[in-house]
């Protein structure tokens, strides 16, 4: 196959940023973009160009590391796809596609490809997690948790930080991110004694890495790998006037 790519190269995160265009041939069907991306690297190293940098560790669809925004789509816009997932096969002979880096102004771009998503790490850290003691693990059927709501944590708990939602809101928004995080321990036993802080928490944390408000456009849940519900923001919502309460 052959692909046009329209890549967005920047040195560093004190320079400018711009287009430049490569010509890709050659490529297997079968090889997913960032394969696409590392035949283009393999001749601008052979060439003495500087290769494209991106990012991507486990390329099997689980951390999310790898996202770009494709064709103004992040990760592609293929349902319940990241980038590493998106075969070219999916795109006609000769495409011209244009891939940059997700965009939002708590998403600094660092160099070409990659993004700083440590905003999203530091959300977490305001209290995306259970720090009373539990002891060890209890017998399974020692504190019975109703079966909608563990499918519901557990559904927002397949949320991988990937902030593709951050990248397809107008507003660059976090509300699935941090309403998947507050669902999933506001549902479960562990997560009952700091409920009412915790949504307090995060909410507070995102303000202020710079996310903006959610105003329900539903690209978030478009664009989510792992197929967030747009519920997980009415719980968050619940959350917080429980909080404030």
């Amino acid at each position: 196959m052959k692909l046009v790519l329209n890549i967005w190269r920047q040195a560093s995160a004190a320079d400018g940023g711009r287009f430049v265009r490569y010509l890709v041939d050659g490529i297997p069907p079968s090889y997913s973009l960032l394969e696409a991306f590392d035949v283009l690297n393999a001749r601008l190293l052979a060439s003495g160009q500087v290769p494209v940098a991106f990012e991507s560790d486990c390329r099997e669809g689980i951390c999310g590391a790898c996202g770009v925004v494709v064709e103004g789509h992040a990760h592609g816009g293929r349902p319940l796809t990241t980038s590493c997932e998106l075969r070219v096969s999916a795109f006609a002979d000769g495409a011209e596609l244009t891939i940059e880096p997700f965009r939002a102004r708590a998403f600094p771009v660092l160099r070409d490809l990659i993004v700083d998503r440590s905003a999203l790490d530091r959300v977490i850290g305001a209290g995306g997690y259970v720090s009373v003691r539990t002891g060890s693990a209890p017998e399974a059927n020692v504190i019975p948790v109703a079966k909608p709501a563990a499918d519901e944590a557990l559904d927002a708990a397949a949320c991988i930080g990937c902030g593709a939602c951050v990248a397809a809101c107008p507003n660059a928004s976090a509300a699935l991110f941090v309403g998947a995080k507050v669902t999933h321990l506001a549902l479960l036993p562990q997560g009952a004694p700091e409920r009412k802080a915790r949504a307090l928490a995060l909410v507070a944390a995102a303000d202020r890495e710079g996310f903006g408000a959610c105003s329900s456009y539903g690209e978030c849940h478009a664009a989510c790998p792992k197929g967030i519900s747009l519920g997980v923001i009415t719980r968050m919502n619940r959350e917080l006037l429980r909080g404030a309460s």
